[in-house]
């Protein structure tokens, strides 16, 4: 008679040969939403808690990791000063030179083990506060990779020999004048074409061919190119490519750069960063100081009206991070303020708020600027939140509240804005590892549920 010890671990060991283990090629994951296609992860963080299996190395940076084909991709900054404001003005918009280098780091996945390392030297010219290092998460595509430094420095490179394919100057190239908080468009690929982010009169955005770096075309002109990372999606049957910078949300053919739509949801300062979310035919943008807008697509896809916003007892107003959008159309966020939300994207209604999410363990309260990474994990009806305190949370969100499951803090922050220490880095979540990085090290914790005991 088999043991029920042993049947289990029969159990484990088949689950083992099913789990799917998923790269994290760019910024949001694989499909772009901050979903997590595999599965075998843990949920619950004790008993033991998940193990450190490698740590590396790294200078500062806002920069997310990327996971392909068994290498993590990072970028990070080599600095041997840094710029501090000597005005008595405000320091979210003072700027000035700072000399270094921008780094792209390429590692093994499995060990840390540093593979490659290619830097250049790029001196920085943006609001010194935020200076500390490059603000995109590497893009891989098949054999290669992309980066983009906060100075407009556009490369491509192989993943396995760091050799630099071709490379692009915004400055030089597109006389992109640097915007205050650098460049943070994560760069996209569409089929052949590798899209960005670029700026100046006729090239807010840009398509390249991906292979060569040869521009195929360029669209829209904005005061401001904003850092949200250009975003497909399929609206009335049609994919579109969603921008929104400095002037609007706009809708283009990713084809040839050609105008679907556009309408006016104007973020202050510029301040365009998290991604598009879209429910049927609404689009929801927020960002600071309480903007929190949805726009409603015509069926034809050549108009758009403002559907709800500016309006602040609706919807809800994150601005570092990207809103998480459930199927049922509810969104996800860290707020404005100090709290976390639920809204309804069909009427901006406010479900619930709470300040949990965004507060540590030792917190009573959030402290400035909160912030807080949503990543969705259908294999467990779960969600992992990860806070600007190094904290990644498991819970359960729903219409109905918001249930935590568990909390770890995984790494120390280290960048200190609004007098206190935060981390404005995302997760990548592959091999059912998970990747995250400060501005001293990047890390490896083994997130698996199965454990194997014969």
């Amino acid at each position: 008679m088999i043991s029920p010890r042993r049947i289990i671990w029969l159990w484990n060991l088949l689950m083992v040969g099913l789990v799917c283990a998923e790269d994290w090629p760019h910024y949001l994951g694989p499909n772009g939403d901050g979903s997590i296609r595999e599965i075998g992860l843990r949920t619950t963080f004790d008993k033991p808690p998940p193990p450190l299996i490698w740590k590396q190395d790294l200078g500062g940076g806002y920069s997310s990791p990327s996971i392909s084909n068994g290498r993590v991709f990072v970028m990070d900054r080599v600095s041997t000063s840094h710029a501090t404001p000597t005005t008595s003005g405000n320091p979210n918009f003072f700027r000035t030179s700072t000399p270094g280098k921008e780094r792209l780091r390429a590692m093994s996945a499995d060990t840390g083990r540093l593979l490659w390392d290619y830097e250049y030297y790029c001196p920085y010219s943006t609001v010194s506060l935020y200076a500390i290092g490059p603000r995109c998460t590497p893009t891989v595509d098949e054999d290669r990779v992309y980066a983009l430094g906060a100075e407009g420095d556009l490369h491509c490179l192989q993943t396995v020999s760091g050799k630099v394919l071709w490379s692009i100057d915004f400055k030089e190239d597109y006389r992109l004048k640097i915007p205050d908080w650098g460049c943070a468009a994560h760069p996209l690929v569409w089929n052949d074409q590798l899209i960005c982010m670029v700026g100046g009169r006729g090239s807010t955005v840009v398509s390249f061919d991906k292979n060569t770096g040869r521009e195929r075309w360029r669209s829209l002109s904005a005061s401001k190119p904003g850092y949200c990372p250009p975003t497909i999606a399929t609206i009335h049957g049609l994919e579109q490519l969603l921008v929104w910078h400095g002037e609007g949300l706009a809708s283009l053919n990713p084809a040839n750069g050609l105008s679907h739509w556009f309408a006016k949801a104007k973020p202050h300062y510029g301040m365009a960063i998290g991604a598009p979310r879209v429910h049927g035919d609404l689009v929801h943008v927020m960002g600071y100081k309480g903007l929190s807008v949805a726009i409603k697509v015509g069926a034809d896809n050549q108009s758009a009206t403002i559907h709800w916003g500016n309006d602040l007892r609706k919807g809800v107003a994150g601005v570092l991070n990207t809103a998480h959008l459930d199927a049922n159309g509810y969104l996800y966020s860290a707020g404005g303020g100090h709290d976390f939300k639920c809204v309804d994207i069909r009427d901006g209604s406010n479900t619930w708020q709470t300040s949990l999410p965004v507060r540590s363990q030792k917190m009573d309260r959030p402290g400035a600027w909160p912030s807080a990474f949503t990543y969705d994990y259908p294999g467990s009806l779960r969600t992992f939140i990860y806070n600007d305190h190094g904290e990644l949370i498991s819970a359960v969100l729903s219409p109905e509240g918001y249930q935590e499951i568990d909390r770890i803090k995984l790494i120390d922050p280290t960048h200190r804005v609004g007098g206190r220490m935060l981390v404005w880095s995302g997760l990548a979540f592959a091999n059912r590892h998970v990747y995250l990085r400060n501005d001293l090290e990047i890390r490896c914790y083994d997130l698996s549920a199965i454990r194997m005991e014969p």
